[in-house]
């Protein structure tokens, strides 16, 4: 991913013991050097005190963010690894309101957020999220769909950083448009998603959906 461009790269983590896990930051660290940003996801895999453990080790391997340490559904448990943590701790992506965010947000609890379009209720409540993180003074990085959230992320004055997850390659004939490791939004009407309907077709089970009003 450096050799192409990009400016960082996450890795998920969770090996049982904390110990077997410390080479693979060490390692990842060396071979990229100190200017490539290093993220890490754990799923929501940790109890409170081992998240406090992993992030004190992810600290001395300068990583840029710790995304779902723990359960999405405990704002307070967040809000204690921050305050403990020297690494920055990201949600977001397993959050459904901007009622939920606004409550981790008063807790302290995220450093980034990670507002997903598709889960929150579309680009509305996206931008509402988004600018509500910008009144506690906090970075936008959205979760998944970048051929969605590249507009969105540059439209918001703390927007910072892009996922690039291709999966929808599979099934476009548009790419986005990606030049030194930055994304860049679509300058034509719409999402600048444009859909390969035979591939759709093709990826379809037989009988698992219906059309209305149309073919």
């Amino acid at each position: 991913m450096q050799a192409a461009g990009f400016f960082g790269a996450k890795v998920k983590i969770g090996k049982p013991r904390l110990s077997e896990y410390d080479a693979r930051p060490a390692a990842v660290r060396v071979a990229v050097g100190d200017r490539f940003h290093l993220f890490v996801d754990a799923n929501q895999g940790f109890t409170l005190h081992q998240a406090m453990m992993w992030a004190d080790m992810l600290a001395g391997h300068r990583v840029g963010w710790f995304a779902q340490a723990l359960p999405a559904d405990d704002a307070g448990v967040h809000a204690q690894l921050a305050r403990h943590s020297r690494v920055p701790v990201a949600v977001g992506e397993s959050l459904y309101s901007a009622s939920q965010f606004k409550h981790y947000m008063l807790q302290g609890a995220p450093q980034i957020v990670q507002v997903d379009a598709a889960r929150i209720g579309g680009i509305t409540h996206w931008l509402k999220v988004a600018h509500m993180a910008e009144a506690f003074n906090l970075s936008v990085c959205p979760h998944f769909l970048m051929e969605l959230h590249v507009s969105l992320v540059t439209a918001v004055p703390n927007g910072w950083m892009l996922e690039y997850v291709p999966q929808l390659d599979a099934i476009t004939t548009s790419r986005l448009d990606l030049r030194e490791g930055r994304a860049y939004p679509s300058e034509g009407p719409g999402l600048g998603i444009e859909w390969d309907w035979a591939a759709i077709r093709a990826q379809t089970v037989e009988g698992s959906h219906s059309m209305v009003g149309g073919d």
